[in-house]
């Protein structure tokens, strides 16, 4: 597939009402022939200024009929990618929880007591493969260096947890998580919020976020506005419309209401997760992966909390194929930010993992 000129690509993006992006830069993170690397989303991204740590599953290419290239008779395994230079440059990490294998122990209760306000802290929610299994939570004292866990998150009465990373922290014993559990069907899926007080060792359901959908609602992203006020962005599925909806409570997650859709698609019956950011001049960005021709990276502003969002960034449309995405985005300390995600060359290649380092700019945005 041949990569368009930047004269092609800003003609196309103003005709189709989004823009480029001026002064992206795109970086490999882990790339190797035959292997496949995917889903950020799924597994994490933790940040302290330039120095920043993203998770991601590393398993083999294999260019199955359908669903993603990755050969299941193949083992696949937990890897980290850490960068100290604001996401110019990575190295890759074993994570300490993982045997030589890359297999876990077995998931402990949380004896409680963990510092969230540890300026070090990092915390890992995850999913366990099995139904009816709990959920896991892992969390670092030490930038990502070692961790302790896993423990089990409670099922909440529910039929299936299925948790990633998405949390805020409100001081030393208490935290907040966005998690995906079933619907009461048992299919995916219905984003609810919960928060403990005591360090890890005891969770409290609070809400559900929106009413149970018609198709699913997964895979939060949330970012706090103020002490009391809590912008959520979810992923949406029904028939075969993906789209990413967001959602707002005033009162700390005990009830939500719907604000708007930042992202009408995400690209044809594929769908893909987005990422929530809140810049230190307190405006948004979300970013996602759109998953048809052309297929790549997208991204939002808003200036005003969410209200209303910018015109649709490239950050590129290079891909062969529309089996990418799942981005996580934070800000390094000179304002641009950093979005990782997995990517392809070509349908028929290797899938990888990559980084856009890309401006926000600064004040007021076009709508």
């Amino acid at each position: 597939m041949m990569k368009r000129t930047s004269v092609l690509l800003l003609t196309a993006a103003c005709a189709l009402g989004f823009q480029a992006t001026p002064g992206v830069k795109n970086v490999t993170v882990c790339k190797e022939p035959g292997r496949f690397g995917g889903w950020p989303a799924n597994n994490g991204i933790w940040s302290w200024g330039n120095e920043m740590v993203v998770g991601f599953i590393w398993g083999y290419f294999k260019n199955n009929e359908r669903g993603h290239a990755i050969d299941g008779e193949k083992p696949s395994v937990l890897r980290f990618a850490r960068s100290l230079d604001g996401g110019e440059t990575w190295k890759i990490e074993v994570p300490s929880f993982l045997d030589e294998k890359g297999g876990e122990k077995e998931p402990l209760d949380c004896p409680g007591g963990i510092d969230f306000s540890n300026p070090n802290f990092a915390m890992r929610v995850r999913m366990h493969e099995k139904n009816g299994e709990p959920s896991r939570i892992y969390y670092s004292a030490d930038r990502c260096k070692t961790w302790q866990g896993p423990y089990k998150l409670p099922m909440f009465g529910q039929k299936r947890i299925m948790a990633r990373t998405d949390y805020l922290v409100n001081g030393r014993h208490d935290l907040t998580a966005f998690i995906t559990a079933s619907k009461q069907s048992g299919g995916e899926g219905h984003v609810f919020c919960t928060r403990t007080t005591d360090g890890g060792k005891t969770w409290e359901f609070v809400s559900w976020i929106g009413p149970e959908p018609k198709g699913f609602s997964i895979m939060p992203s949330s970012v706090r506005l103020s002490a009391t006020k809590i912008l959520s962005t979810l992923r949406y599925k029904e028939g075969p419309l993906h789209w990413i909806e967001a959602w707002v409570t005033g009162d700390d997650g005990k009830t939500w209401q719907h604000l708007n859709r930042p992202a009408e698609s995400t690209g044809g019956s594929q769908g893909n997760p987005s990422s929530l950011v809140k810049l230190r001049d307190s405006r948004l960005a979300i970013t996602y992966g759109y998953r048809s021709e052309p297929y790549g990276m997208r991204a939002r502003l808003s200036s005003d909390e969410g209200q209303t969002w910018g015109k649709e960034l490239i950050l590129r449309d290079d891909a062969g194929c529309w089996d990418l995405g799942y981005p996580r985005s934070v800000q390094r300390t000179d304002g641009k930010i950093v979005t990782v995600y997995y990517y392809n060359d070509h349908k028929d290649s290797e899938r990888y993992i990559a980084a856009t380092i890309w401006d926000p700019g600064k004040g007021k945005l076009e709508k």
